[in-house]
């Protein structure tokens, strides 16, 4: 039975992306990705790459008046924040043979297959998944206890009321501020247990490790070179703040995570190896590509300043200076 999912990225967030894809489809053989290509070049590339299972859909396809209308006031980010949940709703309006859909950020990698997850969600209407915040981290769930990086829905009426409703919420308010209850798209999922009795929230150990929750995790590589997170396959790994730099190399995370624990190293060269492979890839097509590549010096700079600089000076400098 085919599984589908849907995602979304520019170019900045290329590489990233049709990595994450690469390795869904390594881990979920026969599945088939919907990628909202968020500029003219995304879909170009993607198209080109001819990826088995891939759909691209242009943003035109997707912006209503009311998407149009709110791009006026959100930033980038906030802006592809309010399509988390215009995207599947598009999907399903324009295929009726999809049952089950599900939502994925696209700076993921999958490491082993998906299917337990399905396992678990069973016939459940929705699936969500916790942060799962490290103790000294619990704080930051008042910006939201879910994150919106793996978001299944069912066509069932429970499933598309759920849907339609987070559609309208984000159409009406996303923004990068913590107001009157509300946080980008994804302290409005904060209520889905209680409102929709067939949510289910996803257990497994091994989905959704990220920085925010990998330092109270033990990490070891198997007898088949698998990477096992407490006892469990390591499914996927959501590589939050990870940059990819102009001199070849990378920035996996501030000192905020790794001061107190170190990145799991097996995971992140898993993931350094992928996307020089898939910055390979594009080159052969657009020679010279450097989406989302960012600039080595700046990112010194910017790392340097957040280990060293006290707090409000930092703000300071990222208000007017952007450092």
């Amino acid at each position: 039975m085919t599984k589908y999912f849907c995602t979304l990225f520019d170019s900045g967030y290329l590489i990233k992306g049709i990595t994450m894809i690469d390795s869904l489809m390594r881990q979920s053989p026969g599945s088939h990705v919907f990628v909202l290509c968020m500029d003219r070049q995304t879909k170009e590339i993607v198209n080109r790459l001819d990826i088995a299972g891939v759909t691209c859909i242009s943003l035109a396809e997707v912006e209503t008046e009311e998407l149009l209308q709110a791009k006026k006031t959100r930033g980038v980010a906030e802006y592809c924040w309010t399509l988390s949940p215009a995207l599947p709703w598009h999907i399903f309006q324009n295929h009726p043979e999809i049952d089950l859909l599900t939502y994925l950020d696209s700076d993921l990698l999958f490491y082993s297959p998906t299917q337990p997850i399905f396992d678990e969600i069973r016939d459940s209407s929705i699936a969500i998944i916790e942060h799962r915040f490290a103790p000294r981290l619990r704080n930051r769930e008042v910006n939201g206890r879910f994150c919106v990086e793996w978001v299944t829905f069912r066509r069932s009426e429970e499933g598309m009321a759920c849907l339609s409703r987070w559609r309208d919420q984000c159409i009406e308010w996303c923004y990068y501020r913590l107001e009157d209850g509300k946080m980008g798209d994804q302290k409005y999922l904060d209520e889905w247990p209680d409102r929709y009795k067939n949510c289910h929230i996803i257990e497994h150990p091994g989905a959704g490790v990220a920085p925010w929750n990998y330092e109270k995790h033990a990490f070891s590589v198997d007898a088949t070179g698998a990477i096992i997170v407490d006892a469990s396959p390591l499914i996927f790994y959501h590589f939050h703040q990870f940059q990819l730099l102009d001199n070849g190399g990378f920035d996996r995370l501030s000192t905020f995570y790794t001061s107190i624990c170190p990145e799991p190293n097996e995971v992140y060269l898993a993931y350094e190896s992928a996307l020089m492979q898939t910055l390979e890839r594009v080159r052969k097509i657009t020679p010279g590509f450097s989406g989302g590549l960012r600039s080595s010096r700046h990112v010194t700079r910017r790392r340097w300043a957040q280990q060293y600089l006290p707090f409000a000076l930092k703000e300071l400098l990222r208000r007017f200076l952007r450092y």
